[in-house]
């Protein structure tokens, strides 16, 4: 039975849990889970800011498995020494044991998830952010396809020049992409790698590797770069919070390359791990203020900032994130600011 992305937002998060939080108007008393819920989405009806669904919830001391919730629970708010809680009633059938020669489980209802992960795990097969400007200059090339050939495609042989190490077999082939830099300092932040396939290497001489093309998604060409696999899957513990320190930072690119933002879409930010953002961290999202000409007194006049949406980061590189938009009450868009929630 898997876990949510975000632990299923019921890991022991004590700081929070202390934390006074601010209901929806329009709240429910009562809610019963159906197919398609998210935790996310369970939260949204009941609180202003769903990240902090963990304060609101009480533990069921019934319940066999209390970090988990299915289809069919049914969800009470309660009010405990003045603090809004959430109850859950479980319903009786959850799952079945069946007796072999082996003893196996199958549910008969998943866990909900806190957030769909298909959202971000066919992204995080795609990207790469190398933190070093010569990283992409150093790594492995390919100098020639089989028989001359300048583009190569799945099954197809090419040769490739540089180090190789004897682990591992298998190679990301990568295209250069853009190269980040800070608004404010001109820093470079890093490079976006494109993976443009992948191929296993069948023989080395020397510093030339011949590889076999196990999968493409565009054609390979002569000069694109070769780099080891890296874990791309998500971490399953992940908990909601707010980042360790204050951060003010910018989302600097969307890498699908759409021009209006809303839930569910990737942003790069210019901030990473050494601003002191992790995975899990939540981020506010704020549009910049309009200046206006002040009719009365004269002058401009720039209006306040105002939260326009959420993120989740789920990927920190040293010097960038990426984060996942988890909610957005207008469109956003580059050069919006991150801040604290």
């Amino acid at each position: 039975m898997r876990k949510s992305l975000l632990a299923l937002l019921l890991v022991g998060w004590t700081g929070i849990g202390q934390a006074q939080v601010a209901l929806r108007e329009d709240y429910p008393q009562r809610y019963t889970v159906v197919a398609g819920d998210t935790l996310w989405s369970i939260a949204s009806r009941y609180l202003r800011d769903p990240w902090q669904w963990p304060a609101l919830w009480q533990a069921n001391a019934g319940l066999a498995d209390p970090d988990l919730i299915y289809p069919g629970d049914s969800l009470t708010l309660t009010r405990v020494d003045g603090q809004p809680r959430l109850n859950l009633a479980r319903t009786a059938s959850r799952g079945t044991i069946k007796l072999s020669p082996e003893v196996r489980r199958t549910p008969l209802a998943e866990a909900i998830p806190s957030i769909p992960l298909q959202a971000v795990e066919s992204f995080l097969l795609s990207n790469r952010i190398l933190d070093r400007a010569d990283a992409f200059d150093r790594a492995p090339y390919v100098v020639a396809g089989d028989a001359e050939r300048v583009l190569s495609g799945t099954g197809d042989r090419i040769f490739a020049r540089g180090r190789f190490d004897p682990e591992p077999s298998t190679y990301g082939i990568f295209r250069r992409g853009k190269t980040y830099t800070d608004p404010g300092s001109g820093e470079v932040l890093g490079i976006n790698a494109d993976e443009i396939g992948g191929g296993e290497v069948v023989a080395v001489e020397g510093d030339i590797a011949t590889l076999r093309l196990l999968r493409t998604t565009q054609e390979v060409r002569l000069g694109d770069r070769l780099f080891g696999s890296e874990p791309r899957t998500l971490d399953p513990a992940f908990v909601p919070s707010p980042p360790s320190r204050a951060v003010e930072g910018l989302i600097i690119d969307v890498p699908r390359g759409v021009n209006q933002v809303g839930a569910l879409d990737v942003v790069t930010l210019n901030k990473g791990r050494r601003d002191g953002l992790a995975q899990g961290n939540v981020l506010a999202v704020m549009k910049t203020g309009e200046t206006v000409r002040d009719r009365v007194a004269g002058g401009e006049v720039k209006m306040p900032d105002e939260r326009a949406g959420l993120l989740m980061v789920f990927r920190t590189y040293d010097k960038l994130s990426y984060g996942l938009v988890l909610s957005a009450s207008r469109s956003l868009a580059v050069m919006d600011k991150v801040r604290n929630p």
